[in-house]
């Protein structure tokens, strides 16, 4: 397995959903998900059908716009009509992704413009993945401030890089210049929203962002980052992470890779996490709920199989961790372990290490009524590194 960058706000796939493990052990629940792998396998099936009809228009276009002439056939070719409705038209994620991308861009521009913005200048960009995927970056620069040190960050999942242009800012008054990147499905970026084929793909284009831009050593990363560009991050620091997140039952583990494969997009509304509690202040929450950008649906299969994929890598993993880093974590965190970031700071290689547990704080450290005594120990624990 390739290495991962963990989710700093993950939600439990299996949350609310142990009382109806018996469910899953009747008779009639699998026959019903028997039923549903041949429903399945008749579907993939389906494109097979009447293939050797479909492509023989594209291989006559072919020959026709070939340098050698074909002699025409004794009998005339029949001709295809294809119903307006079969035309191609823009899909409902590809709206879904322009509206997304157009509010991203929207607030880039209006901060910009904002008469108490003269500290700081927000851009946008995108790039390209070799998957094909365009994927939306923005970064704070400091006006009246010479940079002596770059931050990466990297969002949690069902958030957006724009939630933290508060905390950018602030950092950026501090001499360090902000890098965010939405991830795919996320933001305004591309994909379905909050749909995650594979975790890889936010690490490898956090990878290709990193190479992008010519960093210096002195930057730094705020989610944990594969190995490749270990030379170029000088510390990290770990907001929340879901470090270890378990199923609630063992069956879930097992069921989870199947299930992923046949239905990977599926919503699982047992697991459904609208409208958690991951901050004490009021206005926080409505603004985080309110925000279209953020997803408060139920989450997907393939997504939530991936959470658990890569809590296994991570468990496995910790003393591989050789990076400087800092862990903050709120004691009172329901959504990730805040025992799992003890963990992790007991067992990681790490000689440069730091771990902050806030006694009674949420999950959105950075949105909580002591957001600034937790980004002032951040920004204490960078500066003093560069």
């Amino acid at each position: 397995m390739a290495r991962r960058s963990n989710d700093g706000a993950a939600v439990m796939l299996t949350s609310g959903t142990s009382e109806r493990i018996n469910a899953l052990f009747s008779l009639r629940v699998w026959r019903s998900l028997w039923l549903l792998i041949n429903a399945c396998f008749l579907i993939l099936l389906l494109p097979f059908r009447g293939r050797r009809r479909s492509v023989v228009a594209p291989e006559l276009a072919e020959k026709g716009g070939g340098a050698k002439e074909e002699k025409p056939s004794a009998a005339p070719a029949k001709v295809v009509r294809v119903p307006a409705a079969m035309a191609p038209r823009k899909s409902t994620v590809d709206k879904e992704v322009a509206a997304r991308r157009a509010l991203a861009v929207k607030r880039v521009m209006e901060d910009n413009c904002g008469g108490d913005n003269n500290d700081t200048v927000r851009e946008f960009s995108l790039f390209v993945t070799s998957r094909g995927d365009s994927i939306f970056t923005q970064s704070w620069t400091p006006v009246k401030v010479k940079v002596r040190g770059v931050v990466v960050l990297l969002h949690g999942l069902n958030e957006h890089s724009g939630r933290y242009s508060v905390f950018a800012k602030k950092l950026n008054a501090n001499g360090i210049k902000v890098y965010g990147m939405d991830w795919i499905g996320h933001g305004g970026s591309d994909g379905l929203h909050a749909y995650v084929h594979s975790l890889d793909y936010a690490v490898n284009d956090m990878e290709f962002l990193l190479l992008l831009r010519t960093f210096d050593r002195r930057s730094y990363s705020l989610e944990a980052l594969d190995p490749k560009v270990r030379q170029s991050v000088a510390g990290v620091v770990l907001t929340s992470p879901a470090v270890g997140v378990q199923p609630s039952h063992p069956i879930f583990a097992v069921l989870a890779p199947v299930f992923s494969f046949l239905l990977p997009r599926f919503q699982v509304s047992a697991a459904n996490k609208r409208g958690t509690v991951v901050s004490r202040d009021p206005e926080a929450l409505v603004a985080k709920y309110s925000d279209p950008l953020v997803f408060t649906g139920s989450i997907r299969v393939r997504t939530g199989y991936e959470i658990l994929c890569i809590t296994t890598y991570l468990q496995q993993n910790l003393t591989r961790l050789t990076t400087p880093f800092l862990v903050l974590h709120g004691t009172a965190d329901s959504v990730t372990d805040p025992e799992a970031s003890r963990k992790l700071h007991e067992e990681a290689s790490s000689t440069d290490k730091t771990i902050k547990l806030y006694e009674g704080l949420l999950h959105d450290l950075l949105f909580e009524p002591e957001k600034e005594e937790v980004m002032d120990n951040i920004i204490a624990w960078l500066t003093s590194r560069l």
